[in-house]
């Protein structure tokens, strides 16, 4: 999740640094994608068990839930996972070039990287990604040596086998209830009741907030066993696939594959969300149309975004979108820890207290801090705080961090 590079370091002004600023823009893009899907549940205690916040009933509360629903939801972290997969072929050529044992090394990286998952899930927030990350790059690292077509062919059918569970349980509810997935009053009423608590709890301290935070983890785990985990290994194997074929290494020069993306991806995709955000919270067809749907709208996103960083204005956009991507997991945690300081009772304690509105305005004004950080940061140091620590647990040497250091071996993609 830090800046990855082919063979080694890059020089000011070669292909390379344009290659980097290009993937690590994208993965900048990412950043602010999944935090304005993952602010809201900090910002409510409902959001969480899918139920409407009876403190945001408004009309452009629901155009705001709906805006994150039609163009964030289930594609951010797809292109994440995509770029992380894709960075795995990177390290693995760094170590050959450098001749490194790849296998230690990426194992202990794996086990930080859960380590830092864990801190995250129980302190911050309770989606964290981190850890499933790390127990799927194991994974990925037993099926490295697949071919690229074999990859595609794979990830489409664990897409398509997540979505067909999805059809087949919406067919046996509507077949059971004769309508849809409704819950019953009692239910209604039980999971109303765990809402307003969870409100109340984040409202607390520092224990409270913890205790929070572990027991929705309870919640939250059948989504990322069942959904969020496979579709991300699904865009691993892609971004693997894309790495062996060093798709990202020349974009210009898949200008026509990149317009067949965007020709077939925004229809598909669009017309995925549309269904999905209109059609109803509990239809679990629309959820089914999703699955299929959403990587195609992310893939269109990416093609969209390489054409437009081939121009004079997108390289200067990729540029500055490269400075919070070059730090990606400290400032992916800092979101976290930024929504924490603001809605729960160890900072402002704005929980349940702010429009929906209000609440993606405070996303963007939170990615914009990062941003200024970011370049503010890399124009001094080599790497991010957190980016350090896991190379560090990677190497088992202190790297060198200001960039007046002379680092003992070249940077290390990631």
């Amino acid at each position: 999740m830090t800046p990855p590079s082919q063979t080694g370091p890059a020089v000011a002004g070669t292909p390379a640094t344009a290659r980097l600023a290009d993937v690590d823009a994208l993965r900048g893009v990412a950043l602010f994608g999944i935090l304005m899907v993952n602010i809201p549940f900090f910002a409510s205690g409902y959001t969480l068990l899918d139920l409407p916040d009876p403190a945001r009933l408004a009309w452009h509360d629901d155009v705001a839930e709906n805006i994150v629903q039609f163009f964030f939801e289930a594609k951010f972290y797809v292109l994440f996972a995509f770029l992380f997969g894709y960075s795995f072929t990177l390290q693995i050529n760094s170590a050959a070039v450098r001749g490194h044992t790849f296998r230690p090394r990426f194992l202990r990286r794996l086990g930080a990287l859960f380590l830092i998952g864990v801190a995250n899930a129980v302190l911050l927030f309770y989606g964290d990604i981190l850890i499933t990350y790390a127990v799927l790059g194991l994974l990925l690292f037993l099926v490295r040596g697949i071919l690229p077509r074999t990859a595609l062919w794979v990830a489409g059918i664990i897409t398509g086998t997540i979505a067909l569970l999805f059809l087949t349980v919406a067919v046996l509810v509507a077949v059971i209830d004769g309508a849809s997935a409704t819950a019953t009053a009692s239910e209604q009423a039980r999971m109303l009741a765990d809402s307003r608590a969870g409100t109340e709890a984040m409202r607390g301290g520092l224990g409270s907030v913890i205790g929070e935070r572990l027991s929705s983890l309870g919640a939250i785990f059948p989504l990322i066993l069942f959904f969020q985990g496979p579709l991300a290994f699904s865009a691993f194997l892609v971004g693997l696939a894309a790495g062996k074929r060093r798709v990202l290494a020349h974009p210009a020069g898949h200008e026509r594959k990149l317009r067949l993306i965007q020709l077939v991806g925004f229809p598909v995709g669009l017309a995925g969300s549309l269904f999905y955000t209109f059609g109803g919270h509990d239809n679990l067809f629309a959820g089914a149309a999703h699955i299929v749907s959403a990587p195609f709208l992310t893939a269109a996103y990416a093609a969209t975004l390489l054409r437009v960083f081939r121009t004079a204005r997108g390289a200067r956009a990729a540029e500055v979108l490269a400075w919070p991507g070059r730090m990606a997991l400290t400032n992916y945690l800092s979101q976290s820890l930024l929504c924490v300081l603001i809605f729960t009772g160890i900072g402002l304690g704005l929980i349940g207290r702010v429009p929906s509105a209000a609440v993606l305005a405070i996303a963007v004004a939170i990615y914009s801090v990062q941003v200024v950080w970011s370049a503010w940061w890399m124009r001094r140091f080599r790497m991010g705080p957190v980016e350090w620590l896991l190379r560090a647990a990677t190497q088992l040497e202190r790297p060198a961090m200001r960039l007046r250091e002379s680092p003992r071996r070249g940077p290390e993609p990631a």
